[in-house]
């Protein structure tokens, strides 16, 4: 489609010379003023370049060279604001100009930072069901330039709204990935890496939602490192790029899980999936969503990073590189979309993250109705196993109660252990953690 343009011989002369060297180069040497220089150059006004930094905690444990693009740190902690901003810049936004949206996340937020920078008007749809805090963070970004409006319990009743107003209204609708300048503001993250890293990465890995970062990005780099491998990762509940590879076009998923929900999308943009469909299904790793809870997790407590679920599934994917043996020796860069993380979600976060490492599980217990039961049930505990829940469900039988417990330990090991000697004392027992509905309905 034309987005990022440079002269084919050029850029494999001096990605040759770069390679031979382990030196950066960068694909605008041949055309010093590429409409992505232009946003780059256009987006210092709000912010500087976002780091991009070393990480020697998960360098050390992979045996890599991993670096972490930091776009959590923009002034609305995620990589939408650059595409909001460049789109609004490139429709010629100024006092007087409308634009809408419809958005319960960073989009949103992305879009109100930039009306307020330009001075323009927004109209932001929001579902009647986005917590109160995305909400609030909106209105603050936004100032005085923006209006939030909440209608629709799902996220499509809401966009129809949007879009219908913005027909009758002869406002700018802005997509959050399905446009071309939004994808090329996005791109500027990787204008951003070129002037950063020294050496070329052997991996650059992507979270992937609607698509427009991945899009951006790789429509850049494949030009300047075409030996780096780009890896994708999305959520298990929304994998809609690795059905779209699949098919040979975009495909609209049945259902998506909404936990990772600034990469939850039923369907792949139509503009990204132009840009991503040179590549295979293989080249997606699909993150099942309690591991990226492990994953936020563990940079929580050891690194001080704050991370959404979107945002994790950059670094939650080096598992899964390192499970096929292809990290050891290798410089990566896992691109961290963002940070807008609710600390009230935290017990929820660190409920399945243990779920994940097998540290906690939930069973439902038949304990006979008789003195010394619930003794003989405790005893079966090992020194490292707490109880985390109790909870009396029903009276199944005259002589039979069924009971919910939760049992957290310390390895997994010790469940296990827990789990042959419920057998062999004979005790009526079935374990609920993985069963999606019962888990649902009663954790």
């Amino acid at each position: 489609m034309g987005f990022f343009r440079v002269r084919q011989g050029e850029a494999k002369r001096v990605a040759a010379l770069a390679i031979r060297d382990r030196r950066p180069y960068s694909c605008h040497m041949s055309e010093p003023n590429t409409p992505v220089q232009q946003a780059s150059a256009a987006l210092r006004a709000l912010f500087e370049p976002t780091p991009l930094q070393r990480n020697d905690f998960l360098s050390a444990r992979y045996g890599a060279e991993i670096f972490l693009k930091r776009e959590d740190l923009t002034p609305v902690r995620s990589y939408k604001l650059r595409g909001a901003f460049n789109a609004m810049r490139r429709a010629g936004a100024a006092p007087g100009a409308h634009f809408v949206c419809a958005s319960a996340g960073n989009h949103a937020q992305g879009v109100a930072f930039a009306c307020r920078h330009f001075g323009a008007e927004g109209t932001i749809f929001m579902p009647v069901t986005t917590p109160r805090q995305k909400i609030d963070k909106t209105r603050v970004f936004g100032g005085g330039a923006v209006e939030i409006v909440l209608t629709g319990d799902y996220f499509d009743q809401t966009l129809k709204a949007a879009q219908d107003f913005t027909a009758a209204h002869g406002a700018t609708f802005l997509s959050p990935f399905d446009n071309a300048h939004v994808i090329e503001g996005q791109a500027t993250v990787a204008a951003e890496i070129l002037e950063q890293i020294e050496g070329i990465p052997d991996i650059i890995v992507l979270p992937v939602g609607g698509g427009g970062l991945a899009a951006g990005v790789t429509s850049l780099l494949r030009a300047s490192y075409p030996e780096t491998r780009f890896v994708f990762v999305e959520p298990r509940g929304g994998a809609s790029l690795r059905e779209a590879l699949g098919a040979g076009h975009p495909v609209k998923l049945p259902a998506v899980d909404n936990f990772v929900d600034g990469a939850a999308v039923a369907r792949i943009g139509d503009l990204p999936f132009e840009q991503l469909s040179r590549f295979s299904p293989s080249d997606v790793i699909v993150a099942p969503e309690d591991r990226v809870c492990a994953t936020m997790i563990e940079l929580l407590n050891i690194e001080g990073i704050v991370l959404e679920p979107a945002g994790a599934l950059a670094v939650d994917a080096l598992r899964d590189l390192d499970a096929e043996g292809g990290l050891e020796g290798k410089r990566v860069v896992c691109i961290c979309s963002g940070g807008n993380f609710d600390f009230e979600r935290l017990p929820e976060v660190r409920e399945r993250a243990q779920r994940w490492a097998g540290l906690k599980k939930y069973f439902i217990l038949r304990l006979p109705q008789r003195p010394g039961a619930l003794r003989e049930f405790l005893n079966l505990l090992g020194p490292e196993d707490d109880v985390a829940r109790f909870e009396y469900l029903k009276k199944s039988a005259r002589n039979f109660g069924s009971v919910l417990i939760g049992i957290e330990t310390s390895s997994p090991a010790n469940l296990e252990a827990l789990s042959e000697r419920l057998a062999a004392a004979g005790f009526d027992w079935r374990d609920i953690t993985g069963d999606p509905v019962l888990s649902e309905f009663l954790i």
